[in-house]
């Protein structure tokens, strides 16, 4: 997205993208947030256009978000869900979409278990596509709700330090968060165990199993989920190990600045990557995220139904 302010027709990463056009988008989420403390949480933006979250893997925060996001933009909303579709009969991913299409819907929000599914997509149908998340590739509504929500509390990324710990090697999170924080400035550190850290680091971010390198001296911290799914292999050490090596609790968070917020992009494994205690304390924003997310996801379906050509 950029400088010239054309129109977002697909948000699948941040390839393209310049800090100008982040700031459009948290400009957009400023606006609509003021909408969502009115009473009536509504606008007529998007009335007449049709949205449809296509999530052929689960998800919570993400799929209801932007399923209220087209809604409180006056959207109608189609939900799709793989365990009751004809992807139990054998329909591919294509069909599926296209089938969807034909009953003209305007913007797919989709998330899939392998990388490029919603990239692919964008060849398949005419509607503007967003990515919910693909594999371990991206999530780019998440790291801009992260960066929106980390700016709110610390000001402009520029400059500052930010630690993301926990299992980086499976995580679209950390790719987008790193690829999004870098192109805003920061200085982003990524840690876990050695077996749970990519070969090579992404998107210019430094890395190291050293957990207290990564959180010194930082302005804030990103805990990440243990995919307990993926960890084939014996990727993962015990949880008592990983337990008492990386997580996040009063004695590591002290390692950063006695100001860094704590965030958590969820769903969180309670007392595994995040002490409980302090997941409920006050320099935790893991609802506040939650809450961001809505607004952000508002604004990027604004972006993309309603604006100027192609980012």
């Amino acid at each position: 997205m950029n400088a010239e302010g054309q129109r977002l027709s697909h948000l699948l990463d941040f390839s393209g993208w310049d800090e100008a056009g982040v700031r459009r988008i948290f400009e957009t989420a400023d606006a609509m947030a003021e909408v969502l403390k009115r009473p009536i949480k509504k606008v007529p933006t998007l009335q007449g256009r049709t949205v449809a979250t296509v999530f052929f893997e689960p998800s919570t925060r993400t799929r209801t978000s932007f399923e209220l996001a087209a809604r409180r933009l006056s959207a109608d909303v189609v939900s799709f869900s793989p365990g009751t579709s004809s992807l139990k009969k054998g329909e591919s991913y294509k069909d599926t979409l296209l089938t969807l299409a034909a009953y003209g819907v305007d913007l797919f929000v989709i998330r899939a278990d392998a990388a490029g599914v919603p990239a692919q997509a964008t060849r398949w149908v005419r509607a503007s596509v967003v990515n919910a998340g693909d594999g371990r590739r991206a999530h780019p509504t998440q790291a801009l709700l992260d960066a929106y929500t980390l700016e709110q509390v610390i000001g402009p990324l520029r400059g500052k330090k930010i630690a993301i710990v926990g299992d980086i090697l499976h995580s679209r999170v950390a790719r987008s968060d790193a690829e999004l924080f870098s192109l805003l400035g920061a200085e982003v550190w990524l840690s876990g165990p050695a077996s749970l850290l990519p070969k090579t680091p992404f998107f210019g971010a430094r890395m190291t199993p050293n957990l207290k390198e990564a959180l010194s001296e930082a302005d804030a911290v990103i805990a990440l989920r243990i995919q307990k799914e993926r960890m084939e292999g014996g990727l993962l050490p015990s949880e008592e190990e990983y337990r008492a090596s990386y997580q996040i609790n009063e004695a590591t968070l002290a390692l950063a600045k006695p100001t860094a917020p704590l965030l958590h992009p969820g769903p969180m494994n309670r007392d595994l990557e995040v002490d409980g205690r302090l997941a409920d304390g006050p320099r935790s924003l893991v609802l506040r995220q939650v809450e961001s997310g809505l607004a952000i996801r508002m604004a990027v379906l604004y972006h993309c139904l309603v604006g100027g050509g192609k980012a």
